[in-house]
């Protein structure tokens, strides 16, 4: 039971080394039964200050999916193919365009998707970026191949947030999805945890000691502002948000033990009580299509995932694979649910079938946490531990495809995946 009451406890780890500004990913394995493509280097994109083939690359690697094969000089978007050529050397599709500065500072992208089995042109874009966007661009290309060729919407333009600690401060860190690019959203010298990204992208919800007890906020990355969604008397943890954007499920021990209830997430109104257990029930999360919440309650002797209608009533007990299951984390779509689960002494990330009731280990360490779906539902992104400090990883949600995004130092803790951008 400790693990289970540190998270009811709100309690977080004193992380001591320095956490570096970028992230290294490494890829130990990928999937099978990968698309050939090629991607040249963009023609004058040296002029950037970011090489927009060098990005796709990685991401479409990054995925699994992908077999990226280097073309030996760069192709412009205007440039004659010959595709009998290109489908010799075993390649499906070609990615090909080019850069160009324009005087008010912006750069123009231009690129070509192509199919080599069917000689045909799958995709183009063209876009002016300003050079603090030229990343941006590079994942939107990327996000137009993977769909393009797969059928299902690409995630390298959307967004994780999570916790690290510099010395004796917390920061709250927003980064691209490859973990580069990384900004401070806030910075405390108390502990922060639990983020959570508001449905539209805008909106980040977190548990922040810095009123010397754990209160629920939403901080709006636009402009900043703060509000605080959930101070009451004990303690105010574990918030989710509901699929509209309105409310937040979070845990609260204002009436005795440790109870779910909906708040408003602009700070308005009471906090409406959904949960009535002699036990102890946290970590609510809405499922995707906001008519019910999963929670973790230990109300059967053990911590055990529950759900129940998102305004109360009886709750279903949903794992059954051990005697300690916690942190559920529904799908996208519903079919499924990643929860951390203690099999032989060890934490570690697991996807359940709803509709069968089987389960697969996913995870690769023995101390998995915070599990976060990739809103295409295709990855997870989860904390674990490498050399006694805390790091992140990303694992597809069928387990074949893992991915270590490794800190050059110090601690990194609660990932937390952002939805697709409006």
């Amino acid at each position: 039971m400790k693990k289970f009451q540190q998270i009811l406890l709100l309690s977080v780890s004193l992380l001591p080394a320095l956490a570096q500004a970028q992230l290294r990913v490494e890829i130990p394995g990928v999937g099978s039964n990968q698309i050939p493509i090629a991607v040249a280097s963009f023609a004058e994109e040296g002029q950037s200050p970011q090489q927009i083939s060098t990005i796709i690359k990685d991401d479409l690697a990054r995925s699994g999916l992908f077999r990226v094969i280097d073309a030996p000089q760069a192709i412009s978007d205007t440039a004659n193919i010959n595709f009998s050529e290109w489908k010799g050397k075993g390649v499906d599709a070609l990615v090909a365009g080019s850069v160009q500065k324009l005087a008010d500072g912006r750069f123009e992208v231009r690129y070509k998707l192509l199919d080599t089995i069917k000689s045909n042109q799958l995709s183009s874009l063209n876009n002016a970026a300003l050079p603090t966007a030229m990343r941006l661009t590079g994942h939107q290309i990327a996000d137009d191949i993977y769909q393009k060729l797969t059928g299902e919407k690409g995630v390298f333009s959307t967004r994780i947030a999570y916790v690290s600690k510099r010395g004796r401060e917390y920061l709250l860190e927003v980064a691209d999805a490859d973990g580069q690019g990384n900004l401070p959203a806030l910075r405390s010298s108390e502990p922060i945890i639990s983020p959570r990204w508001s449905p539209d992208g805008t909106k980040l919800a977190y548990v922040s000691f810095e009123l010397r007890k754990p209160v629920v906020y939403v901080q709006n990355l636009v402009t900043r502002q703060r509000t605080i969604v959930a101070n009451y008397k004990g303690s105010n943890s574990a918030p989710a948000w509901s699929p509209d954007g309105s409310r937040l499920a979070v845990a609260l021990t204002r009436d005795g033990s440790t109870q779910i209830y909906i708040v408003n997430a602009d700070g308005s109104g009471n906090a409406q009580r959904i949960s009535n257990s002699s036990g102890i029930d946290t970590e609510p999360h809405f499922s995707s299509d906001g008519q019910s919440i999963y929670f973790t309650s230990d109300r059967s002797g053990g911590p055990q995932i529950y759900r129940m209608n998102a305004s109360g009533g009886e709750a279903q007990r949903i794992t059954f694979g051990s005697n300690y299951n916690i942190s559920p984390r529904p799908s996208p779509d519903g079919k499924s649910l990643a929860y951390i689960s203690r099999r032989e002494g060890k934490f570690q990330l697991y996807v359940l079938d709803l509709a069968s009731g089987q389960d697969i280990h996913v995870g690769d360490t023995p101390h998995d946490e915070s599990p976060s779906f990739a809103p295409n539902g295709r990855y997870l992104i989860y904390a674990t531990e490498s050399g006694r400090r805390g790091t992140l990883a990303v694992v597809s949600s069928d387990g074949r495809v893992k991915q270590r995004m490794s800190p050059a130092a110090g601690d990194i803790r609660e990932p937390t995946w952002g939805p697709f951008m409006q």
